[in-house]
């Protein structure tokens, strides 16, 4: 279990390069968000394609080109204050960094989107398990077979994080995460993985598998990385991203993103 810190002291943490591990679990109560920073120029259809696909891409701050304080985070500063980032080149994987500092320029647009670890805090007080939390791992993330509504130069399949449960508790965590719709809201599978096109749940795309225990079902929802495999999917000079599982933490709360 992560410690129980504010947004802010967490933020600095990561700026001062003294947590350098995934977020989940971290400062809860407090959305997560997917991070994406691209050419200006890509900056509307990007934004398009986010439109079209809401339930993996739910936008909570959109910067203006050059800008690195967020609306939902004064004072923070998306170059440093996540603790993990990839940079990719025309399509193309290069690096994974710290801060991206040197790599972010006047003419990148940033994009928040809504993160899924924004509601285990509400599954977590409704007694429902978290195995990665337990297991002190990164979610397991999967690409499926489901295809995003395309936009511009931009496309994607849907990437999903899974959490085991038995089936009585999937049917819980569906009434608790549906009312938030600003981080992917309800699962989008429950069940066989193969319906989905997963092959190997031991063998997440993304993240690090987790036990699956006797009686127990994969409960799958909507997940942000599939912003970064849209972004990437254009073969622009620059994007920069969030590693998977190493979120921006912002100082909404839970509550702000929920349907009452």
């Amino acid at each position: 279990m992560k410690p129980d810190i504010s947004p802010r002291q967490l933020r600095q943490l990561i700026r001062n390069g003294k947590w350098t591990t995934p977020t989940s679990g971290a400062a809860s109560g407090y959305p997560q968000a997917n991070l994406v920073m691209l050419p200006a120029a890509a900056a509307f259809n990007f934004l398009l394609f986010c439109v079209r696909n809401p339930k993996p891409c739910p936008i909570l701050d959109v910067l203006e080109p050059g800008r690195v304080e967020p609306i939902i985070a004064p004072g923070a500063d998306l170059c440093t204050d996540l603790p993990r980032y990839k940079i990719f080149e025309k399509g193309e994987f290069k690096t994974e960094v710290e801060d991206v500092s040197d790599y972010f320029n006047e003419n990148m647009v940033s994009f928040l989107l809504g993160c899924s670890f924004s509601f285990e805090n509400a599954m977590l007080a409704a007694g429902l398990p978290i195995r990665n939390m337990e297991e002190g791992k990164n979610v397991s993330m999967y690409t499926t077979d489901q295809r995003c509504a395309p936009a511009g130069p931009f496309s994607a399949p849907l990437v999903v994080t899974m959490r085991p449960m038995t089936p009585q508790q999937a049917i819980r965590a569906v009434q608790v995460t549906t009312r938030f719709h600003l981080t992917h809201g309800a699962p989008v599978h429950l069940g066989d993985p193969a319906q989905i096109g997963i092959r190997n749940l031991a063998v997440p795309d993304f993240g690090d598998p987790v036990t699956i225990q006797p009686g127990e079902i994969p409960v799958f929802w909507a997940c942000g990385v599939t912003s970064q495999l849209a972004a990437t999917s254009a073969p622009l000079p620059r994007v920069i991203t969030h590693a998977p599982g190493h979120m921006f933490v912002s100082d909404l709360r839970d509550e702000d993103l929920t349907i009452l």
